[in-house]
């Protein structure tokens, strides 16, 4: 199926009180594990890395660069690094509630239902302009309604390539329908929750560079240089 596209939701008032720490201060409580309090409440319907190991993963990349001063502001150090916004992207994955993340052919499907046109070519999964139209088509769309679309559609185009709909004949069927039903409603429940005031859906690819991550003002280039925008609008 190849790279998933993933969404972050992420936290503003964490990010922004996380970026405002010391390094140091970061970094001694992934150590300490005393950062755990500070993570937004993980949303159960989408997935997160579990506590244990993102303060790994953040440890592992903070302690090699013993050269960065760890005396000042996060934000400031991670600006100051060459690869800053690899390090912002693991600050925004730790400040987010979940992710939605899906292999890129499945997302054409949620997403040409969801916008009712076909995505001409893999990049546009990833515009700012597709996930504007996203969020705005969400708000009139209910779990439901989105899943039944996205199952019938998917029935549609497995009959035009001439392939089966029998469970018995391909035990792919059964497992192929749950996952498009769970991404389908999981899409809008991230697109509906992004809708609260201090969340925001930041949109990137698997093993896509840190800094192509995020849309305007939360963007990894833009939050570097500005911070965290006071509000989502």
């Amino acid at each position: 199926m190849g790279l998933e596209v993933v969404v972050l939701l992420a936290h503003r008032p964490s990010l922004a009180g996380m970026l405002s720490m010391t390094w140091a201060q970061v970094d001694d409580g992934m150590r300490q594990r005393s950062l755990r309090g500070h993570r937004p409440n993980h949303d159960a319907r989408l997935v997160r890395t579990f506590d244990i190991d993102a303060e790994a993963e953040w440890l592992d990349w903070s302690e090699a660069r013993p050269e960065v001063d760890r005396n000042v502001p996060l934000l400031d150090g991670l600006r100051a690094d060459e690869d800053g916004g690899e390090g912002l992207l693991h600050v925004l994955r730790w400040c987010s509630a979940g992710a939605w993340e899906v292999w890129e052919g499945r997302a054409f499907l949620y997403l040409d239902v969801l916008l009712k046109r076909e995505l001409p070519h893999v990049d546009e999964l990833y515009t700012e302009q597709t996930w504007i139209e996203a969020a705005k088509a969400a708000r009139s769309r209910t779990e439901t309604d989105l899943i039944e679309a996205v199952v019938l559609s998917w029935m549609q185009r497995r009959e035009a390539l001439g392939e089966t709909l029998d469970e018995n004949r391909d035990p792919r069927i059964l497992p192929t329908h749950e996952a498009h039903t769970r991404n389908a409603g999981t899409l809008i429940h991230l697109l509906h929750r992004a809708q609260e005031p201090d969340l925001v859906a930041v949109v990137g690819r698997e093993h896509l560079e840190a800094t192509s991550w995020g849309h305007g003002a939360w963007s990894i280039p833009h939050l570097l240089k500005d911070g965290v925008p006071a509000s989502t609008d």
